[in-house]
């Protein structure tokens, strides 16, 4: 009589049948972050406060990496051109597809030769399409220097890539130029969502084309355009590959950024000098805590726009 009695007490109820099973399911992503996120994070974390050149054991040093980069001025100039490159391209990149977007929902003629066009460059690679640019950029032989003087706008002609002062919004334009018809889609498909009655009803009472974007078209994408401000934010922030190959970072570190600067101190290729694996690590860091920062900040906003709509 007692076994039955202490059978029937060590027997799972349905309810925690349930949890197990849920865990069971949960267990595969649960590895995976483990595994793929979390070790390789912390693994990071703990580079960035030593002192590793790769070739030997890492020495642990504490925050001297940190305090290092309040001195560097490479490393104040990269997070700069980082931030304005973030900024400006953020901007771009989110209301002129919008624009687009709203453009070709509305039935503009040639939508979808127009739509298939700009989405071409998104599934260029990005190596591809920063040595395809290089080349437009190029001052001698490239393709806008002789557009411009085949014009008569030879005065216009510039080493773009090579002159600081357009190194940056040279490679603004590329970015923009790739990415356009990638956001496009995103601002085409949360059109489609729209309850068309809403423009109906606001024709009705008087509304124009302006006051229908503004009223209805900018509201009901608040979603999708805090959807797409993050991407951008996030890409930004991690750029590195267009840059590197279209510029290196120059002219005299004009176009380097964040990324750039952290390749170059980790492989050594910084004036020939030790890979600095630790201190790549800590600017690492820097990116990572900016993405999480902005990514934050921009949920909040969401949220209290949420709220008060």
């Amino acid at each position: 009589m007692s076994d039955l009695v202490g059978t029937a007490r060590v027997r799972p109820t349905a309810r925690t049948r349930r949890w197990a099973v849920g865990y069971l399911f949960v267990l595969p992503i649960a590895l995976f972050f483990a595994v793929f996120v979390a070790f390789p994070f912390l693994r990071s974390f703990y580079l960035s406060l030593t002192e590793w050149s790769g070739f030997t054991s890492p020495r642990f040093i504490g925050l001297r990496n940190f305090q290092s980069l309040a001195d560097d001025p490479v490393f104040w100039k990269a997070l700069r051109t980082t931030i304005i490159y973030t900024a400006v391209t953020t901007i771009l990149q989110t209301t002129l597809p919008m624009l687009l977007a709203v453009f070709i929902n509305i039935g503009w003629r040639g939508g979808v030769v127009f739509r298939t066009l700009l989405f071409i460059p998104v599934i260029v690679s990005f190596v591809v399409t920063a040595l395809l640019w290089q080349l437009i950029y190029d001052p001698n032989f490239g393709t806008l220097n002789q557009v411009l003087r085949a014009v008569g706008l030879d005065a216009l002609a510039h080493p773009w890539l090579a002159d600081p002062m357009t190194v940056v919004p040279a490679i603004m334009l590329v970015s923009l130029w790739q990415s356009l018809g990638f956001y496009m889609l995103i601002f085409l498909a949360g059109l489609q969502g729209i309850d068309p009655n809403l423009y109906e009803a606001a024709r009705i009472d008087g509304a124009g084309a302006r006051q229908e974007f503004l009223k209805i078209t900018v509201p009901m994408l608040r979603t999708v355009t805090a959807v797409v401000v993050l991407l951008n934010l996030i890409n930004g922030f991690n750029t590195f590959d267009v840059i590197y190959v279209m510029t290196g970072g120059g002219p005299n570190r004009a176009s380097e950024v964040l990324g750039t600067y952290l390749y170059k101190l980790a492989f050594g290729t910084e004036s020939g000098a030790t890979p600095s694996f630790g201190y790549a690590t800590a600017i690492s860091m820097i990116v990572f805590a900016l993405c999480v920062a902005a990514a934050v900040v921009q949920l909040r906003i969401s949220r209290r726009a949420r709220d008060v709509g």
